[in-house]
């Protein structure tokens, strides 16, 4: 689960530091690395409170074929005027050393950023364990963040990678805490043991694994980029979407709980459009989004668009859980 540290004071970037150190040696980075992961979570919180007065740092691990960690810091600021500027060392308007987003990018393994004037601004920095997997697999990204107050999460999400084919799955424990984290863990050791079949056949799985749980709302995407196509199903309440230039769309999902009630799994078939960006999220976000409010929003890295609308759509009385992903290697910049 995510670490979210909100900060709304200076001394909160010693906490996020200390959360996202934490988190680095837990997933097995070294001691040189976990540090510069510490400086890196020091200058994105000092920078939050300074430039934007405020906002939240999200660390996380990453799924899939390439472990590693994100730090995403998120602000309802006045974004960025001049990026150029911001970048070149020394520059600075609340008067700092302006070292922060320089420092940001050259000890980031991956760094991206988007900003709207009068609207905030989303900064992804990551960092990857030695390299696994193969070239070619799609950007991916996700964020789970239980409800304020929560020790345990009730979504979950998970990722597999096939040749052509990326399946995802997210689901949302009933209710939420201890229980509801149950149903969607268990959703999740089921898609594992049966990733690779079609996602019909996966939530069937899952609906009879969830019977002794509380259930959830569970949605299975399979993306072929063999075939062009996009396989889905669904039960309840998550939001799963295609946006491409000119063809965007929300995917289909039957009404029904994992475990308790499901009319009818059905599997939709949809043709991947260009530049395909997938969305898959919880009730914990807000359906009314639009990404044609974010002009270039599409353009970069799937974890900067999940951050946005986690910043934006959180409803923030229950769990959140956001998965973006590019199925071309090639992007907007």
């Amino acid at each position: 689960m995510e670490i979210a540290v909100r900060v709304t004071e200076a001394t909160a970037a010693a906490a996020a530091r200390r959360q996202a150190v934490s988190l680095a040696s837990q997933l097995g980075f070294s001691e040189r690395e976990t540090g510069r992961i510490g400086i890196v979570a020091t200058e994105l919180a000092t920078n939050l409170f300074k430039h934007a007065g405020g906002g939240e740092l999200v660390a996380g691990p990453l799924r899939g074929p390439r472990p590693g960690l994100d730090l995403l810091a998120l602000d309802k600021g006045s974004g960025i005027a001049d990026l150029r500027e911001a970048f070149r060392d020394g520059f600075s308007t609340a008067g700092s050393p302006g070292t922060g987003l320089g420092a940001v990018t050259r000890l980031s393994d991956f760094f991206d950023l988007y900003t709207l004037p009068g609207h905030g601004t989303a900064i992804l920095a990551r960092f990857w364990l030695p390299r696994t997997g193969s070239s070619g697999s799609p950007e991916l990204a996700g964020l789970r963040i239980a409800r304020r107050g929560e020790t345990a999460c009730g979504d979950d999400w998970d990722a597999s990678q096939h040749g052509q084919r990326t399946q995802i799955l997210v689901a949302d424990g009933l209710g939420h805490g201890e229980r509801a984290a149950e149903a969607s863990m268990e959703a999740v050791a089921t898609f594992q043991r049966h990733r690779g079949e079609s996602p019909a056949a996966i939530l069937e799985a899952i609906h009879l694994a969830l019977r002794g749980t509380r259930g959830a709302a569970v949605a299975l995407l399979e993306a072929d980029r063999g075939d062009g196509l996009i396989r889905y199903a669904g039960l309840g309440n998550i939001t799963a979407a295609v946006l491409a230039p000119g063809a965007s769309r929300r995917l289909a999902s039957h009404n029904g709980t994992a475990g308790h009630f499901a009319a009818r799994i059905q599997e939709f078939v949809y043709p991947i459009p260009p530049e395909a960006l997938l969305v898959l999220h919880s009730d914990g976000l807000a359906t009314h989004w639009n990404v044609e409010l974010y002009p270039g929003l599409t353009g970069r890295h799937p974890g900067v668009v999940a951050g946005v609308l986690y910043r934006d759509f959180n409803r923030g009385r229950d769990d959140s859980t956001v998965v973006a992903a590019r199925l071309a290697g090639d992007r907007a910049r």
